[in-house]
């Protein structure tokens, strides 16, 4: 079993700022309108010019959901009728082909995630069109070492449609919770029953599915101490390879649809620390490991054997046992990052369309990574996934004296070893401690930090 997470409330408390999840170094926070499709194309012809092209990862957005959810920040649409997604998809197929055109056929598709919205939206024909018109343009890579993801919402999974999804080629699954508790539930609009939820991991066991994650929010209106453990005790039962377990931040400024949830509703900052501090008890008494960022995993999940290995990866998915890709978002809002550059698709609709209907890539703007960018992200994706920085490897790869470069850096870490945070021993080593605080770590050597920071852009770090 599992030891315990250490907990440290104080310094929980002291160190909850807000702070960006890197999925991506620099955080899409400093993209910029300067990136064109124009350069997008350009950094995929360098990629297929690579001695050895890396695979690739597929992303598609489908921003579709049947009913609002007060605590969402997604980019989405709102609507019951199925036919709204149609000409989506025809925009959405014509993106395809003009994106394959771009890569070399014999880049295999190593990763393919649905994400939305809810991609249960869609009909099952949808699907099924979808699944074909991607397999016609880029080759799927079948078998043992896939990784094909899709988030679902249970409550609009039509009978059938998860037997279709394993035929379609998909291996995990993603379904949204976020609380179990009737009252809570009727407080952010999203009522689901455990038999609903139950029904779609059944069906997805019975049909083979490699991994099924569940998806909570802690710090929602009306939930307490009690009620989220109660929560957490059924989750359980329905025994998940993984749980990821996200805090709400409230910011109504920013997302309209959270100006539905009244302030006064909300845990105050000590009962959700308690809900977080007894949630990972919970956790870790049933045998998961946290794997970080708000991640835990069965002990024999691939997540888990991968931060084992050493071989752990985060992009925009969230952690990957599969090894880097160059990876390709398609649809609104979706983030390519090629060539270690980043392009981002146009938010609105109408933009979207109109961009494809004149056979142009709807990229609004993006980033070029430096190499200095390209030396913290390696950073921080080895504190992210593995909670220890091989500064000795650092140096030797990026051909720079390690503490003369991030002098400053080791300065301000060295606080955080006195708080019991991290060791300093050569390598910087995450400590216990330091493992739900490993944002405020990477932070350290986020050379934009202090200014995203204070625009208001994060979510607190717990």
């Amino acid at each position: 079993m599992p030891r315990p997470l250490l907990f440290k409330e104080d310094l929980i408390t002291r160190y909850d700022k807000p702070g960006p999840r890197y999925t991506s170094y620099p955080p899409a926070t400093e993209f910029h309108d300067g990136i064109t499709e124009f350069d997008y194309r350009d950094w995929a012809r360098q990629s297929n010019e690579e001695p050895i092209p890396k695979p690739l990862s597929l992303y598609f957005h489908i921003p579709f959901c049947s009913s609002l959810c007060y605590y969402c920040a997604c980019n989405k649409v709102i609507s019951k009728d199925k036919e709204l997604a149609e000409p989506y998809l025809q925009d959405l197929y014509r993106e395809i082909e003009i994106q394959s055109s771009l890569y070399d056929r014999d880049r295999e598709v190593h990763q393919l995630h649905w994400g939305g919205g809810t991609p249960g939206f869609l009909s099952q024909r949808q699907m099924q069109q979808l699944m074909e018109k991607i397999a016609q343009h880029f080759s799927l890579r079948r078998g043992a070492g896939n990784e094909y993801s899709i988030e679902l919402d249970p409550r609009v999974v039509e009978t059938g449609s998860v037997a279709q999804l394993r035929r379609l080629g998909f291996n995990r699954i993603s379904i949204g919770v976020q609380d179990l508790d009737e009252k809570v539930q009727k407080a952010v609009n999203r009522v689901q029953s455990m038999e609903v939820t139950r029904r779609v991991i059944d069906d997805a066991r019975e049909q083979g599915f490699r991994s099924i994650n569940l998806d909570l929010i802690y710090g929602l209106p009306h939930q307490t101490l009690q009620s989220f453990s109660t929560t957490l005790q059924q989750i359980i039962e329905l025994a998940p390879d993984r749980i990821a377990m996200y805090s709400y931040e409230h910011l109504p400024h920013r997302f309209p649809p959270q100006q539905h949830i009244r302030a006064e509703d909300l845990p105050d900052s000590a009962v959700k620390l308690d809900i977080l501090h007894s949630a990972i008890g919970q956790l870790s008494a049933a045998g998961f490991e946290y794997i970080g960022m708000d991640h835990f995993a069965k002990p024999d999940d691939e997540l888990a054997v991968a931060q084992r290995n050493r071989t752990l990866h985060r992009n925009f998915q969230g952690y990957s046992a599969h090894t880097q890709c160059d990876s390709i978002g398609f649809g609104v809002s979706a983030i390519s990052q090629v060539e270690d550059n980043f392009s981002q698709n146009t938010t609105s609709l109408e933009t979207y369309h109109d961009s494809l209907e004149r056979s142009h890539l709807p990229v609004v703007r993006g980033y070029e990574s430096r190499n200095d960018d390209l030396l913290r992200r390696d950073i921080i994706q080895q504190l992210v996934c593995h909670f220890r920085l091989d500064t000795r490897a650092i140096a030797k790869n990026w051909s720079i004296d390690f503490r003369n470069y991030f002098a400053v850096e080791i300065e301000r870490l060295k606080a955080m070893e006195k708080d019991g945070l991290l060791a300093l021993d050569g390598d910087i080593v995450v400590l216990e401690p330091g493992r739900l605080l490993v944002r405020n770590i990477c932070m350290i050597f986020d050379r934009y930090q202090s200014a995203a920071t204070s625009r208001g852009t994060f979510s607190r770090t717990i």
